[in-house]
Protein backbone atom coordinates (compact mmCIF):
# COMPACT_ATOMS: atom_id res chain seq x y z
CA UNK A 1 0.00 0.00 0.00
CA UNK A 2 1.42 3.29 -1.29
CA UNK A 3 1.50 6.87 0.08
CA UNK A 4 0.62 9.44 -2.34
CA UNK A 5 2.03 12.75 -2.24
CA UNK A 6 0.34 15.40 -3.94
CA UNK A 7 3.11 18.53 -5.01
CA UNK A 8 5.77 16.36 -3.90
CA UNK A 9 8.57 17.50 -6.13
CA UNK A 10 8.03 20.86 -4.36
CA UNK A 11 10.30 22.61 -1.54
CA UNK A 12 8.44 20.39 1.55
CA UNK A 13 7.18 17.96 -0.78
CA UNK A 14 10.51 16.71 -1.53
CA UNK A 15 12.45 16.62 1.75
CA UNK A 16 9.26 14.65 2.89
CA UNK A 17 9.70 12.19 0.11
CA UNK A 18 13.12 11.46 1.14
CA UNK A 19 11.99 10.92 5.06
CA UNK A 20 8.89 8.26 4.08
CA UNK A 21 11.30 6.55 1.91
CA UNK A 22 14.50 6.14 4.50
CA UNK A 23 11.70 4.72 6.36
CA UNK A 24 10.54 2.07 4.18
CA UNK A 25 7.49 3.55 2.94
CA UNK A 26 5.86 2.81 -0.90
CA UNK A 27 5.43 6.50 -2.52
CA UNK A 28 3.72 7.72 -5.21
CA UNK A 29 4.45 11.43 -6.39
CA UNK A 30 1.73 13.81 -7.82
CA UNK A 31 3.18 16.75 -9.93
CA UNK A 32 2.25 19.28 -11.98
CA UNK A 33 5.62 21.11 -12.05
CA UNK A 34 4.29 24.90 -12.28
CA UNK A 35 6.22 25.81 -9.55
CA UNK A 36 8.49 22.61 -8.96
CA UNK A 37 11.77 20.90 -11.14
CA UNK A 38 11.68 16.90 -12.17
CA UNK A 39 15.08 17.29 -11.26
CA UNK A 40 14.39 17.91 -7.49
CA UNK A 41 12.92 14.07 -7.58
CA UNK A 42 16.09 12.88 -9.79
CA UNK A 43 17.95 14.17 -6.07
CA UNK A 44 15.21 12.62 -4.30
CA UNK A 45 16.08 9.03 -6.04
CA UNK A 46 20.02 10.08 -5.91
CA UNK A 47 19.51 10.46 -1.62
CA UNK A 48 17.72 7.73 -0.83
CA UNK A 49 18.92 4.79 -3.67
CA UNK A 50 15.33 4.54 -4.38
CA UNK A 51 12.56 4.56 -6.97
CA UNK A 52 9.05 5.28 -6.87
CA UNK A 53 6.54 6.27 -9.15
CA UNK A 54 5.74 10.14 -10.57
CA UNK A 55 2.54 11.42 -12.59
CA UNK A 56 2.72 14.86 -14.28
CA UNK A 57 -0.91 15.73 -13.85
CA UNK A 58 -2.49 18.98 -12.33
CA UNK A 59 -5.10 17.93 -9.72
CA UNK A 60 -7.77 19.45 -11.79
CA UNK A 61 -7.72 16.82 -14.35
CA UNK A 62 -10.13 14.89 -12.66
CA UNK A 63 -10.00 11.70 -15.20
CA UNK A 64 -6.24 11.83 -14.62
CA UNK A 65 -6.42 12.25 -10.70
CA UNK A 66 -9.02 8.75 -11.19
CA UNK A 67 -6.42 6.65 -13.21
CA UNK A 68 -3.56 6.99 -10.46
CA UNK A 69 -6.45 5.38 -7.87
CA UNK A 70 -7.40 2.66 -10.39
CA UNK A 71 -3.63 1.75 -11.57
CA UNK A 72 -2.24 1.73 -7.82
CA UNK A 73 -3.06 0.51 -4.20
CA UNK A 74 -3.06 3.56 -2.44
CA UNK A 75 -3.72 4.17 1.39
CA UNK A 76 -3.02 7.41 2.64
CA UNK A 77 -1.77 10.94 0.52
CA UNK A 78 -0.06 13.87 1.62
CA UNK A 79 -1.48 17.01 -0.09
CA UNK A 80 1.06 19.19 -0.68
CA UNK A 81 0.20 20.70 -4.06
CA UNK A 82 -1.05 24.11 -4.21
CA UNK A 83 -0.07 28.02 -5.28
CA UNK A 84 1.68 29.62 -2.91
CA UNK A 85 2.92 33.16 -3.26
CA UNK A 86 0.85 35.81 -1.23
CA UNK A 87 1.26 38.36 -3.34
CA UNK A 88 0.41 36.72 -6.81
CA UNK A 89 -2.52 35.31 -4.69
CA UNK A 90 -3.73 38.84 -3.97
CA UNK A 91 -3.44 40.06 -8.31
CA UNK A 92 -5.11 36.95 -9.25
CA UNK A 93 -7.62 35.37 -6.50
CA UNK A 94 -9.88 33.70 -8.62
CA UNK A 95 -7.05 31.60 -9.82
CA UNK A 96 -5.75 30.66 -6.46
CA UNK A 97 -9.36 29.65 -5.46
CA UNK A 98 -10.02 27.55 -8.37
CA UNK A 99 -6.37 25.74 -8.11
CA UNK A 100 -5.85 25.10 -4.30
CA UNK A 101 -10.07 24.77 -3.60
CA UNK A 102 -10.73 22.82 -6.41
CA UNK A 103 -7.99 20.94 -6.90
CA UNK A 104 -8.12 19.65 -2.93
CA UNK A 105 -12.73 18.90 -3.84
CA UNK A 106 -11.50 16.57 -6.64
CA UNK A 107 -8.70 15.11 -4.56
CA UNK A 108 -11.18 14.02 -2.02
CA UNK A 109 -14.15 13.10 -4.19
CA UNK A 110 -11.33 10.79 -5.96
CA UNK A 111 -9.76 9.37 -2.37
CA UNK A 112 -13.87 9.03 -1.24
CA UNK A 113 -15.00 7.45 -4.52
CA UNK A 114 -11.90 4.48 -4.48
CA UNK A 115 -12.11 4.05 -0.37
CA UNK A 116 -8.94 5.78 0.83
CA UNK A 117 -10.17 7.99 3.87
CA UNK A 118 -6.62 8.98 5.48
CA UNK A 119 -5.13 12.59 4.70
CA UNK A 120 -2.47 14.82 5.98
CA UNK A 121 -3.15 18.46 4.57
CA UNK A 122 -0.21 20.95 4.61
CA UNK A 123 -2.05 24.20 5.75
CA UNK A 124 -0.45 27.11 7.20
CA UNK A 125 0.24 29.54 9.92
CA UNK A 126 -1.28 31.92 7.77
CA UNK A 127 -4.86 30.96 8.74
CA UNK A 128 -4.10 32.56 12.33
CA UNK A 129 -4.07 35.79 10.42
CA UNK A 130 -2.11 38.94 12.52
CA UNK A 131 -2.46 37.96 16.08
CA UNK A 132 -0.81 40.09 18.83
CA UNK A 133 -0.34 37.40 21.31
CA UNK A 134 2.17 34.85 21.33
CA UNK A 135 2.63 32.08 21.29
CA UNK A 136 0.05 30.71 19.24
CA UNK A 137 -1.76 27.45 20.35
CA UNK A 138 -3.76 25.34 17.73
CA UNK A 139 -7.30 26.81 19.22
CA UNK A 140 -6.71 30.95 18.46
CA UNK A 141 -9.38 32.72 16.33
CA UNK A 142 -8.97 32.13 12.54
CA UNK A 143 -8.69 35.09 10.29
CA UNK A 144 -6.83 34.53 6.73
CA UNK A 145 -5.83 38.21 5.63
CA UNK A 146 -4.86 36.88 2.02
CA UNK A 147 -6.04 34.94 -0.85
CA UNK A 148 -3.39 32.14 -0.26
CA UNK A 149 -4.40 32.32 3.39
CA UNK A 150 -7.81 32.18 2.48
CA UNK A 151 -7.63 29.35 0.38
CA UNK A 152 -5.99 27.23 3.43
CA UNK A 153 -8.51 28.29 5.60
CA UNK A 154 -11.40 27.30 3.60
CA UNK A 155 -9.82 24.09 2.62
CA UNK A 156 -9.54 23.08 6.46
CA UNK A 157 -13.24 23.86 7.03
CA UNK A 158 -14.58 21.97 4.05
CA UNK A 159 -12.16 19.07 5.35
CA UNK A 160 -13.84 19.60 9.27
CA UNK A 161 -17.66 19.38 6.88
CA UNK A 162 -16.27 16.10 5.35
CA UNK A 163 -14.97 14.55 8.78
CA UNK A 164 -18.83 15.51 9.93
CA UNK A 165 -20.63 14.10 7.08
CA UNK A 166 -18.41 10.68 7.29
CA UNK A 167 -16.27 10.36 10.75
CA UNK A 168 -14.47 7.00 9.14
CA UNK A 169 -12.44 9.62 7.58
CA UNK A 170 -8.90 10.17 9.32
CA UNK A 171 -7.67 14.05 8.58
CA UNK A 172 -4.36 15.80 10.34
CA UNK A 173 -3.96 19.63 9.29
CA UNK A 174 -0.35 20.42 9.61
CA UNK A 175 -0.25 24.32 10.02
CA UNK A 176 3.44 25.45 8.84
CA UNK A 177 5.68 28.40 10.37
CA UNK A 178 8.29 29.38 8.22
CA UNK A 179 10.07 26.09 6.64
CA UNK A 180 13.94 26.79 5.86
CA UNK A 181 17.04 25.13 5.44
CA UNK A 182 17.75 22.35 3.15
CA UNK A 183 18.81 18.94 2.80
CA UNK A 184 22.29 18.66 4.69
CA UNK A 185 23.70 16.52 1.57
CA UNK A 186 22.91 20.08 -0.31
CA UNK A 187 21.13 18.40 -3.45
CA UNK A 188 17.33 19.52 -2.62
CA UNK A 189 16.39 23.26 -1.24
CA UNK A 190 14.18 25.89 -1.91
CA UNK A 191 14.04 27.07 -5.70
CA UNK A 192 12.06 30.04 -5.50
CA UNK A 193 10.85 31.10 -8.96
CA UNK A 194 12.43 34.85 -10.04
CA UNK A 195 12.65 37.03 -6.71
CA UNK A 196 12.17 35.01 -3.87
CA UNK A 197 9.27 35.61 -1.54
CA UNK A 198 10.99 34.36 1.60
CA UNK A 199 13.47 35.98 3.50
CA UNK A 200 16.30 33.30 3.71
CA UNK A 201 16.09 32.24 0.04
CA UNK A 202 16.64 36.01 -0.55
CA UNK A 203 19.79 36.50 2.33
CA UNK A 204 21.13 33.34 0.44
CA UNK A 205 20.53 34.69 -3.13
CA UNK A 206 22.31 38.34 -2.14
CA UNK A 207 25.32 36.17 -0.42
CA UNK A 208 26.24 34.81 -3.70
CA UNK A 209 25.70 37.68 -5.85
CA UNK A 210 22.25 36.91 -7.46
CA UNK A 211 20.54 40.35 -5.42
CA UNK A 212 22.60 43.19 -4.38
CA UNK A 213 20.53 43.92 -1.34
CA UNK A 214 18.10 42.86 1.41
CA UNK A 215 15.11 44.83 2.30
CA UNK A 216 14.48 44.54 5.78
CA UNK A 217 11.13 45.66 6.08
CA UNK A 218 10.51 47.65 9.13
CA UNK A 219 13.28 48.34 12.34
CA UNK A 220 10.89 50.23 14.58
CA UNK A 221 9.12 47.10 16.48
CA UNK A 222 8.71 46.10 20.37
CA UNK A 223 11.75 43.55 19.75
CA UNK A 224 15.49 43.17 20.94
CA UNK A 225 16.41 44.47 17.67
CA UNK A 226 13.69 46.09 15.96
CA UNK A 227 13.01 43.97 13.09
CA UNK A 228 10.19 41.40 13.15
CA UNK A 229 10.43 37.95 14.69
CA UNK A 230 9.85 34.88 13.41
CA UNK A 231 9.43 31.04 13.82
CA UNK A 232 12.01 29.45 12.09
CA UNK A 233 11.74 25.46 11.33
CA UNK A 234 14.18 23.54 9.47
CA UNK A 235 12.64 22.13 6.37
CA UNK A 236 13.70 18.43 7.33
CA UNK A 237 12.16 19.06 10.56
CA UNK A 238 9.07 19.84 9.00
CA UNK A 239 9.59 16.54 6.99
CA UNK A 240 9.97 14.83 10.02
CA UNK A 241 6.71 16.35 11.04
CA UNK A 242 4.81 14.63 8.63
CA UNK A 243 6.05 11.54 8.63
CA UNK A 244 4.84 11.31 13.02
CA UNK A 245 1.49 12.93 11.62
CA UNK A 246 1.32 10.14 8.67
CA UNK A 247 2.25 7.21 11.38
CA UNK A 248 -0.11 8.04 13.45
CA UNK A 249 -2.91 7.82 11.11
CA UNK A 250 -1.79 4.60 9.60
CA UNK A 251 -1.72 3.38 13.18
CA UNK A 252 -5.74 4.07 13.42
CA UNK A 253 -4.62 6.21 16.34
CA UNK A 254 -5.48 9.57 14.58
CA UNK A 255 -9.27 8.93 13.37
CA UNK A 256 -10.64 12.18 13.89
CA UNK A 257 -9.80 15.59 12.51
CA UNK A 258 -6.82 16.85 14.08
CA UNK A 259 -4.61 20.19 13.72
CA UNK A 260 -0.95 20.60 14.82
CA UNK A 261 1.35 23.70 14.59
CA UNK A 262 4.71 22.80 13.09
CA UNK A 263 7.30 24.89 13.90
CA UNK A 264 9.82 25.29 16.38
CA UNK A 265 8.39 26.97 18.90
CA UNK A 266 10.91 29.80 19.06
CA UNK A 267 11.87 33.30 17.61
CA UNK A 268 14.48 34.54 15.86
CA UNK A 269 14.29 38.37 14.54
CA UNK A 270 15.56 38.71 10.76
CA UNK A 271 18.68 40.94 11.98
CA UNK A 272 19.28 37.80 13.80
CA UNK A 273 18.80 35.69 10.87
CA UNK A 274 21.35 37.70 8.55
CA UNK A 275 23.79 37.41 11.27
CA UNK A 276 23.62 33.74 11.40
CA UNK A 277 24.00 33.22 7.85
CA UNK A 278 26.70 35.63 7.62
CA UNK A 279 28.55 33.57 10.48
CA UNK A 280 27.48 30.37 8.31
CA UNK A 281 28.40 31.43 4.55
CA UNK A 282 31.78 33.98 5.66
CA UNK A 283 29.92 36.34 3.74
CA UNK A 284 28.85 40.03 4.45
CA UNK A 285 24.85 40.45 3.61
CA UNK A 286 24.18 44.16 2.24
CA UNK A 287 20.72 45.14 3.65
CA UNK A 288 18.39 48.10 4.23
CA UNK A 289 15.80 49.01 5.89
CA UNK A 290 12.42 50.06 4.37
CA UNK A 291 8.76 50.44 5.47
CA UNK A 292 6.69 47.53 6.91
CA UNK A 293 4.28 45.79 5.07
CA UNK A 294 1.20 46.08 5.64
CA UNK A 295 -0.49 43.68 8.18
CA UNK A 296 3.03 42.54 9.85
CA UNK A 297 3.18 42.32 13.26
CA UNK A 298 6.00 42.14 15.40
CA UNK A 299 6.81 38.98 16.75
CA UNK A 300 4.83 36.01 15.49
CA UNK A 301 5.85 32.07 16.80
CA UNK A 302 3.93 28.75 17.63
CA UNK A 303 3.33 27.07 20.90
CA UNK A 304 4.31 23.54 19.75
CA UNK A 305 3.23 21.36 22.80
CA UNK A 306 0.57 19.59 20.88
CA UNK A 307 2.36 18.10 18.75
CA UNK A 308 4.86 17.01 20.74
CA UNK A 309 2.52 15.36 23.00
CA UNK A 310 0.39 13.91 20.63
CA UNK A 311 3.05 13.54 17.54
CA UNK A 312 5.89 12.55 19.46
CA UNK A 313 7.64 15.61 17.44
CA UNK A 314 9.48 18.89 18.37
CA UNK A 315 12.04 20.48 15.48
CA UNK A 316 15.90 19.46 16.43
CA UNK A 317 17.65 21.72 14.20
CA UNK A 318 18.52 24.86 15.59
CA UNK A 319 18.91 28.51 13.71
CA UNK A 320 22.58 27.52 13.08
CA UNK A 321 21.76 24.33 11.43
CA UNK A 322 18.82 26.04 9.74
CA UNK A 323 21.95 28.69 7.73
CA UNK A 324 24.31 26.10 7.32
CA UNK A 325 22.13 23.50 5.28
CA UNK A 326 20.25 26.83 3.44
CA UNK A 327 24.45 28.06 2.37
CA UNK A 328 25.29 24.39 1.04
CA UNK A 329 22.46 23.99 -0.94
CA UNK A 330 22.91 27.74 -2.86
CA UNK A 331 26.84 27.67 -3.14
CA UNK A 332 25.95 24.00 -4.67
CA UNK A 333 22.83 25.50 -6.43
CA UNK A 334 23.83 28.95 -7.79
CA UNK A 335 20.98 29.05 -9.99
CA UNK A 336 18.36 26.05 -8.27
CA UNK A 337 17.68 23.13 -10.30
Amino acid sequence: MAVLITGGAGYIGSHTCVELLNSGYEIIVVDCMVNSNPEALKRVQEITGKSFLFYEIDLLDRDGLNNIFIENSIETVIHFASLKAIGESVQNPLKYYQNNITGTINLCQTMQAHGVKKLVFSSSATVYGVSENIPITEDFPLLATNPYGRTKLMIEEILRDLYLSDNSWSITLLRYFNPIGAHPSGLIGENPNGVPNNLLPYIAQVAVGKLKVLNVFGSDYATQDGTGVRDYIHVVDLAIGHLKALQQIILDTGRGIHTYNLGSGKGYSVLELLRTFEQASGKTIPYKFVERRPGDVGICYADILKAKKNLGWVAERDIKVMCEDAWNWQINNPNGY
